[in-house]
């Protein structure tokens, strides 16, 4: 039997605090760290429903999810952090972030690694080399509107442009070398919960809350084409009825391939060419991720599954995931994949579906 002389109530439910707060926290964003000489990934960045960004290391190991240390903590918004770019190549490369206060942060990725080379970053904030905050639209009567929450990013290196997905239904156009806001594009009719950067043809490719996804010019910040993945159709105008949300978005690495997931438990992947809907795959589970990769697609969602699928809408393999809720699927050039989502769990699993490494962030 245990001393309770020195018993400590206060500490005790500190402790239950903190540590429920780990179990119930969500990592919305991670990615690979861009490695310095190895091939394999050493860390992986994340953002956390607790509003930080930070690497964690890349530790193989069999042993069930444990609480890990961050190995620097890269910054911190004011409300959660939702999304995390990597923009631009060599020494001017920078990781980004986003999240609930409207607020765009980056920072150079060889200031990153240098303070990862530091023996002690515990504790330790890096100043960001930018920081863009969304501009306010005006309400009924002039007054102005509360800043909204950038919930994704997406960024064209050809031009210099950073475009984030707003919660007010608006993507926003930034320009990175002056930090303006040039263009605003409007007409969605409800809050943004994805974008992607078509480079080759100077687009953007926004995923709504109202159901459908938009193509938009970035020269006039005109519409192009709205598509309505649930029902598969390209269409001219607003839908009579409620359409499932459309949770997410990617373009492969030709931007002619789009794949989106929506609210309706399904996948759609369109040939943007011809503006064709060419495969629906009916899912059991809301899809929250989706990317594309070696002509496959991944998906993750509200099961703990990481699906493969080919164009055809085969299903090629299916591994469990440590996250039973996940918003996130990253792919690294080695072949590893990481999926991040509820618990704070990120799961990094390798190409056959072996898990190298699971850990909950601390």
């Amino acid at each position: 039997m245990e001393d309770c002389r020195n018993w400590n109530e206060k500490e005790y439910r500190a402790s239950i605090v903190a540590e429920r707060d780990v179990h119930s926290r969500t990592i919305f964003a991670a990615a690979f760290v861009p490695a310095t000489a190895s091939a394999v990934p050493e860390h992986v960045a994340t953002a956390s429903s607790n509003g930080s960004v930070a690497l964690y290391p890349v530790q193989p190991s069999v042993s069930s999810p444990g609480i890990a240390k961050p190995s620097l903590i890269v910054g911190k918004h004011d409300g959660p952090a939702y999304g995390l770019l990597s923009y631009g190549e060599d020494h001017n490369a920078l990781l980004l972030s986003c999240g609930d206060d409207g607020r765009i942060q980056g920072w150079q990725w060889k200031d990153i690694h240098a303070a990862l080379g530091c023996e002690t970053t515990s504790g330790r904030k890096l100043q960001p080399t930018l920081d863009f905050r969304n501009p306010q639209q005006r309400g009924p009567f002039s007054a102005l509107c509360p800043i909204p929450e950038t919930n994704a990013l997406a960024a064209n290196s050809r031009t210099g442009c950073l475009f984030a997905a707003a919660g007010d239904g608006c993507a926003y156009a930034w320009d990175m070398e002056t930090g303006k806001n040039t263009m605003v594009f409007q007409g969605h009719s409800d809050y943004l919960h994805c974008i992607a950067s078509r480079p080759s043809h100077n687009q953007i490719i926004t995923g709504s809350e109202d159901g459908t996804a938009r193509i938009w010019d970035c020269r006039s910040g005109e519409c192009v084409a709205a598509l309505d993945p649930w029902n598969a159709v390209k269409i001219s105008k607003k839908p009579m009825a409620k359409l499932p949300w459309i949770s997410c978005l990617s373009l492969d690495a030709s931007d002619n391939w789009l794949v989106c997931g929506n609210g309706g438990h399904c996948v759609t992947l369109w040939s943007l060419p011809g503006l064709d809907c060419v495969t629906r795959i009916c899912m059991r589970a809301t899809p929250q991720a989706v990317t594309i990769a070696n002509d496959q697609i991944l998906t993750v969602g509200t099961q703990p599954i990481l699906s493969r699928w080919s164009f055809g809408g085969t299903l090629l393999s299916q591994a469990v995931c440590a996250p039973l809720s996940a918003f996130s699927v990253s792919v690294h050039p080695s072949g590893l994949t990481a999926v991040a989502g509820y618990g704070g769990l990120v799961d990094i699993i390798s190409e056959f579906g072996s898990h190298l490494c699971t850990f909950c962030c601390g």
